[in-house]
C-alpha cells in the first residue's frame, strides 16, 4: 500500500536545525534556547453575508502606515511588516516567540464582488477589509401568486376554460 505525504520544505529545516543545536549543545554546554523568526502569517477570519464579504487579520502590533491593501485582476492582497523593536539588546532576551517581519496574504476576490466599493478598518490590532457585492449578486424575494390566474403571452389563462380555443388566446 502506497501512503502519499505532503512535502513540507520547513519541516526538513527545522530538522536541520534541531540536529544543530543537538551539535553545538553536547560540544559547548546547555545554552538558553536561541533567537528564532519564524515566518509571520497573520490568521484571517472570511465570513459572508447578504450584502458583503469580509476579512479579518490579526496583525497586533503593526502600525497603520505598515499596511497596504490592493486589488488587481480580481486578486486582494494584504501586505505589512511587524518590525522588531531593537530598544533591547538580544542577549536580555529569555525568549521570543512573537514573531517579525513582513507578510502577503492573497484572496481572490469572487466575481459577485464589486472591487469598486472596498472599505479596510484597523482597530486593536485587527484589520478588516469589507468587499461589498454587486447588486445583481444580493439576494432577491420573488412573490409567487397562488390561484388560478396564471398568464399566457400577457393573456389570462382562464379565458380557455371558458370556452375559447388556443387559437383564439395565441
Amino acid at each position: 500500500m502506497t501512503v502519499v505525504t505532503r512535502w513540507n520544505p520547513y519541516r526538513e529545516l527545522s530538522a536541520l536545525q534541531n540536529r544543530m543545536s543537538q551539535l553545538f549543545e553536547g560540544q559547548y554546554g546547555n545554552r538558553e534556547e536561541p533567537l528564532t523568526a519564524g515566518a509571520f502569517v497573520p490568521p484571517v477570519d472570511i465570513y459572508e453575508d447578504e450584502h458583503s464579504v469580509q476579512l479579518k487579520l490579526e496583525v497586533p502590533g503593526i502600525d497603520e502606515k505598515d499596511l497596504d491593501v490592493k486589488v488587481e485582476n480580481n486578486v486582494l492582497t494584504i501586505t505589512g511588516e511587524r518590525k522588531f523593536a531593537k530598544d533591547e539588546k538580544e542577549e536580555n532576551f529569555r525568549r521570543v516567540e512573537r514573531t517579525y517581519g513582513s507578510f502577503t496574504r492573497s484572496f481572490t476576490v469572487p466575481s459577485t464582488v464589486s472591487t469598486e466599493d472596498i472599505k479596510a478598518d484597523y482597530e486593536h490590532g485587527v484589520l478588516k477589509v469589507r468587499l461589498s457585492k454587486r447588486a445583481e449578486a444580493k439576494p432577491k424575494s420573488i412573490k409567487v401568486n397562488v390561484g388560478s390566474s396564471a398568464t399566457l403571452e400577457g393573456k389570462k389563462v382562464e379565458s380557455l376554460a371558458q370556452g375559447q380555443s388556443k387559437s383564439q388566446v395565441a
